[in-house]
């Protein structure tokens, strides 16, 4: 049933599986938890998230709960072939190659829902798009399910205005055990990791621009600082705009912070960021690249059409020559440059984003029938018990508030 590139690259996957085990000891205690509860027994689980090995141990957490799964990518290019064939070595149902194309890629995603999926799992809105346009008729099976980003939320959040949202969907990224860990630590780090295995280049002494003051943006430009740049901010924003400054960072439009930029990184959800004329402002060797979750925030169609010449650098970086003279590069073809030039963040921050989201599914499988709300934020107990689990496994303590301090807080006469 399942549709990978190839089989054989099982043993190079297992490994790389194995690795995340290791270090993801919150997922590893669910996976026993699961093992023995079985909470998705009898449930169908559609997932599609870039399809690298901390997303395939999640699988088979889920799998191990019970689930029958059927999984695909969200990106073409942050699917690892071998990580695929070791998931369908594991009895699991895949529908992914790395660099499928754009049909390729539809058809994968049009499989992975074909099979009466009760709980979908998210990572930008694909499945929950084509549910709810091409596939209509999987819709009753649907219990709800869950969002992994920023952009798959405010896609959601549009649908509901709309009135088109046909099921319940947990918020992950809002959790605070995923935003704040997951999106700022694990973005920034993610980012200048694709970012410097890709171009070799240095980054102290440099000037970085960064679209965007959001926690992922807020998490490149910290890291961009550490490795020793200064750091331009770009903003819509006046409130972000302001707190940009105040952490220490030059504010201004993109339009003026094309000229002096030698690194560009966009993370904001938007299309657009980058454009025509922010290119042609732009100087000799100016890299860029993008974080945001869809290839729209680099005008890389307009970008293709104005290049006067166009080369291949390095494995994942494309040279155009402007009628200005000066080359500009663009890493990863504009697409998510931590998983398409990375291996994404690192498992101990996913070990987090995936306990959030292995215990929302569960969440909706226990109160099948029971949520009213199209858009559910994920259940506080469940942030705290996550927290709780990680800090123990960090080794660390921390106070428990004694009886007096519980009367003092609940008494109106502080």
């Amino acid at each position: 049933m399942s549709q990978i590139r190839d089989e054989k690259l099982a043993v190079s996957g297992e490994h790389k599986i194995e690795w995340v085990r290791r270090n993801c000891p919150l997922l590893r205690s669910l996976e026993e938890d699961f093992s023995r509860e079985k909470p998705f027994a009898g449930k169908k689980i559609a997932l599609s998230i870039h399809l690298e090995a901390k997303t395939a141990y999640l699988c088979k957490v889920l799998a191990a709960g019970g689930a029958e799964m059927y999984i695909t990518g969200s990106n073409p290019l942050s699917t690892q072939d071998d990580v695929a064939a070791a998931l369908v070595k594991a009895g699991l149902n895949v529908f992914a190659w790395h660099g499928a194309t754009e049909e390729e890629y539809e058809a994968h995603i049009r499989e992975t829902l074909s099979h009466q999926a009760n709980i979908i799992i998210d990572d930008g809105g694909d499945l929950v798009h084509m549910l709810h346009t091409e596939m209509k008729d999987q819709l009753p099976y649907v219990i709800g399910g869950c969002e992994e980003t920023t952009t798959g939320i405010i896609r959601l959040q549009a649908m509901e205005r709309a009135r088109q949202l046909e099921f319940p969907m947990v918020k992950v990224n809002n959790a605070d055990c995923k935003h704040l860990f997951d999106n700022r630590y694990g973005t920034g780090q993610s980012v200048w990791d694709g970012i410097n295995r890709t171009t070799n280049l240095i980054v102290a002494g440099k000037i970085v621009v960064v679209a965007g003051y959001g926690w992922c943006g807020k998490g490149v430009s910290m890291r961009a600082k550490a490795l020793g740049a200064r750091v331009i901010v770009t903003e819509i924003d006046p409130i972000k705009a302001i707190e940009a400054v105040m952490d220490g960072f030059e504010v201004m439009p993109m339009k003026k912070a094309a000229q002096y930029g030698d690194f560009f990184v966009t993370v904001t959800g938007c299309a657009g960021v980058i454009d025509e004329e922010d290119f042609m402002e732009m100087k000799d060797g100016a890299i860029l690249c993008n974080a945001g979750h869809f290839d729209v925030e680099i005008d890389m169609k307009r970008l293709r059409e104005i290049a006067e010449e166009q080369e291949e650098m390095r494995n994942n970086i494309i040279g155009y020559r402007l009628s200005t003279g000066a080359w500009i590069y663009v890493l990863a073809e504009g697409r998510l440059v931590n998983l398409a030039a990375g291996d994404g963040h690192p498992a101990e921050i996913m070990d987090m984003s995936f306990a959030i989201q292995a215990l929302s599914a569960k969440y909706l499988a226990e109160h099948e029938n029971e949520l009213t709300e199209k858009l559910i934020d994920v259940p506080r107990e469940v942030d705290l018990e996550v927290a709780d689990r990680k800090l123990r496994f960090l080794g660390k303590e921390i106070d428990v508030l004694t009886p007096y301090q519980k009367e003092y807080l609940g008494s109106s006469a502080l």
